[in-house]
């Protein structure tokens, strides 16, 4: 399934859940949160500004972010058997790198 965002929106693959503590206590499904990182998979053009000129996205594919608990809405990839998250670029509170 090919997405491609409109406007100022962005697709994520959120990151697997934690299955273990750091003391290494496995963790049942119903215990699991959701973790708010991902990996940025295709951006929008920008947001349509009043004098039609577009903003430019400061995301783009392969950034890992953190964003927000509430960001998005969540759809299920049924080829990749994988949940993806379509949500506005504000939504994002940074970009994670790597070191």
């Amino acid at each position: 399934m090919a997405l491609r965002p409109l406007g100022d929106r962005i697709v994520v693959r959120r990151e697997a859940p934690e299955e273990t503590t750091a003391g290494g206590i496995v963790l049942p499904d119903t215990a699991k949160n959701k973790p708010q990182r991902g990996v940025v998979l295709a951006v929008g053009p920008g947001k349509l500004k009043k004098d039609g000129t577009r903003a430019p996205m400061q995301l783009k594919a392969g950034d890992r972010v953190l964003f927000t608990s509430w960001a998005g809405d969540e759809f299920k990839d049924r080829v990749k058997n994988e949940e993806i998250l379509i949500m506005h670029e504000s939504d994002v509170l940074c970009v994670i790198e790597e070191k």
